[in-house]
């Protein structure tokens, strides 16, 4: 654990005991929610009308597709039927990362990540 945190938690215990973080301002209210202090202002109102309609951004459902379709493929037998499924697994990783503008990350894929390595240790070897 870490000792930073220990010492934070201890002195924490100490204050609630010596009654210290009673009747502090705001005690008994809920939190403000700081889920939109990431989003820019323009965009919070059409963020929020989205998620209340139970939208998601283009983005988080290719990555439910890319996550189901990775434990599909984990559960194909079938070589030929597991090579086209990994081709489409491909195709939707390269879209997402088109729309992020950024790559995934390969923890995300195990499988691939262990692929990747071993390619690359087989073309250091040849």
């Amino acid at each position: 654990m870490n000792i930073l945190f220990t010492i934070a938690e201890r002195r924490i215990q100490e204050a609630i005991a010596n009654g210290e973080l009673d009747n502090l301002p705001g005690a008994g209210k809920p939190l403000k929610e700081l889920q939109d202090s990431l989003v820019p202002e323009e965009l919070r109102m059409a963020y929020h009308i989205l998620k209340n309609a139970g939208c998601i951004p283009p983005e988080l459902e290719l990555r439910k597709e890319i996550v189901t379709m990775s434990e599909l493929i984990s559960s194909l037998d079938n070589s030929q039927e597991r090579t086209k499924k990994l081709r489409e697994l491909n195709f939707r990783i390269m879209k997402l990362n088109m729309m992020r503008k950024r790559p995934i990350y390969l923890e995300e894929l195990p499988e691939y990540e262990t692929r990747l390595y071993e390619k690359t240790l087989l073309s250091r070897t040849k």
